[in-house]
């Protein structure tokens, strides 16, 4: 009985001893790398904007983004496939960084005020987007440097009687400089300053156009 007991203990101690070498190369496995966080450049606020009449303001309505390609995520796209940019991700998401740009396309000098949602009081118009494409297209083959597409459509509402007074899609390719992250981030930021600096004017001058 004596001599079981301690070949049990002996096994117990094993044990004891592999499960704690065990836990012991567990904590030092190697941990998966950390993806590189990017931003779209923002030089929206610097593009000239036509002069709006003083006091004039626009309604900011909703924008919708494919759910696809408002997060964090880099969205490529070559013939009927579509991949994200491994080992890359935005540092916000892409609709939040949209929404960032637009409100800094409509600070710039002589851009109207862009209102809150809700607040119609004194405000002519209300302006919605969708966006539709938000991609790196590799039209030209993987090895290639692609091309960015950002496409939205955008509407203006009267606030008056909720009747839409304009509707037009914009839509701008900006080529990438080189088939790079860093490069395909540029023409993302390149992109989307062109888009919502043309939302921008053209919905300042709808806006225009209906105030009392």
């Amino acid at each position: 009985m004596i001599q079981n007991a301690m070949q049990w203990s002996k096994r117990a101690l094993a044990l004891l001893i592999l499960s704690a070498g065990l836990c012991g190369c567990i904590s030092v496995f190697p941990k998966a790398k950390p993806s590189q966080l990017y931003r779209f450049a923002n030089a929206a606020a610097s593009l000239p904007a036509q002069a709006a009449p003083p006091g004039l303001a626009i309604t900011r309505g909703g924008t919708n983004f494919p759910t696809d390609v408002a997060g964090d995520a880099i969205l490529t796209v070559t013939g009927n496939q579509a991949a994200f940019i491994a080992g890359a991700r935005w540092v916000e998401p892409a609709s939040l960084q949209f929404d960032e740009a637009l409100s800094s396309a409509f600070d710039a000098p002589g851009a109207p005020r862009l209102a809150g949602r809700g607040e119609s009081f004194g405000v002519p118009a209300t302006l919605r987007l969708e966006v539709r494409r938000f991609q790196a297209d590799y039209d030209k083959g993987q090895g290639a440097a692609p091309t960015v597409e950002v496409q939205v459509r955008a509407i203006l509402m009267r606030n008056s009687d909720r009747a839409v007074v304009g509707d037009k899609l914009f839509d701008i390719r900006q080529p990438a400089d080189d088939n790079t992250v860093s490069a395909i981030v540029a023409a993302y930021g390149a992109a989307v300053s062109q888009t919502v600096g043309g939302i921008r004017d053209w919905a300042t001058a709808g806006a225009a156009a209906i105030r009392p």
